[in-house]
């Protein structure tokens, strides 16, 4: 114990004096009896409904979650997360365990995402910082500006950014909840349209890529009016990747384990594609990924 606290005061007073360039200090995260080096995040929230939250081995029937964590899915020690604490700890499934307190949480798309970005682009992406935000069975009206959900999203955003890092996109999977009703099908595409604008106005990011989960599944008999304002949300930095075909679990609405993994391996895959070599804005009319 004495030993760990001496490296990290060594490592303050370098920082301190100036033997460590202040770009490259050092920011330690302990998780249980582990350290983990921090240097500059780069991070993606997480937003959206259960699709997002990851029910991936949820058995709804029996109230029971199999565990079963497959390889893409595993941790990192570069991959982090915010706590519902809004502090760093080493990310694991299930990541919005302590977000989404009041549904039982599995395998969503996040782990995937990141361990792909990590194998895709280990060189560049350093350390990844996930903000788990996302909250099962939620409207979009539910995220609108001034509601507790959009204060939540953009609290938590914040708080990221207090050691360190820069917000790299927004990851949306959510429109589930909206196929119930044909006014919120048809009021969905407006909705979506102000929260983008809305959460890059309040975060003084107006270029912040977002990157949404076009709809596999429905609670309602309207998908077809949601998926279709997803597809043709036309803005800048707005990129689409197209989860319609993928398995759903036993429930038929929430994607099984394997799905999630497809998920977070597209969203990966359309971020980087997106953000290697963008010189200009790229409207969303042109960016549809599919699985």
């Amino acid at each position: 114990m004495f030993s760990l606290w001496y490296s990290q005061f060594l490592l303050l007073l370098l920082a301190y004096t100036g033997f460590l360039a202040k770009s490259s200090a050092e920011l330690f995260v302990t998780n249980g009896s582990r350290l983990l080096q921090v240097q500059d995040k780069n991070i993606f929230i997480l937003a959206g409904q259960s699709n997002m939250v990851g029910e991936g081995g949820v058995v709804f029937a029996n109230d029971f979650w199999d565990g079963i964590i497959p390889t893409e899915c595993k941790p990192n020690p570069s991959i982090l997360r915010l706590n519902s604490q809004r502090k760093w700890v080493k990310a694991q499934e299930p990541l919005h365990a302590d977000i989404d307190v009041n549904k039982l949480c599995g395998v969503g798309p996040g782990m995937a995402f990141a361990n792909a970005l990590r194998q895709k682009d280990s060189k560049n992406i350093g350390t990844i910082g996930l903000v788990p935000c996302a909250i099962g069975g939620t409207r979009i009206s539910q995220w609108a500006r001034g509601t507790q959900l959009y204060n939540m999203f953009i609290t938590r955003s914040q708080k990221s950014l207090t050691e360190g890092g820069r917000i790299r996109a927004v990851l949306w999977y959510q429109g589930e909840s909206d196929t119930v009703s044909r006014k919120d099908a048809d009021s969905y595409g407006r909705n979506l349209k102000n929260f983008v604008l809305n959460f890059r106005q309040d975060l003084h990011l107006p270029m912040l890529p977002f990157v949404q989960v076009a709809l596999a599944t429905a609670e309602g008999s309207y998908k077809a009016i949601v998926r279709k304002a997803q597809l043709e949300l036309d803005l800048p930095n707005v990129w689409t990747v197209d989860a319609n075909g993928l398995p759903p679990g036993p429930d038929g609405i929430h994607l099984s384990t394997k799905s999630q993994v497809r998920v977070g391996q597209m969203l990966a895959e359309a971020y980087l594609a997106r953000t290697a070599h963008q010189s200009s804005p790229i409207s969303s009319s042109a960016s549809k990924l599919s699985r």
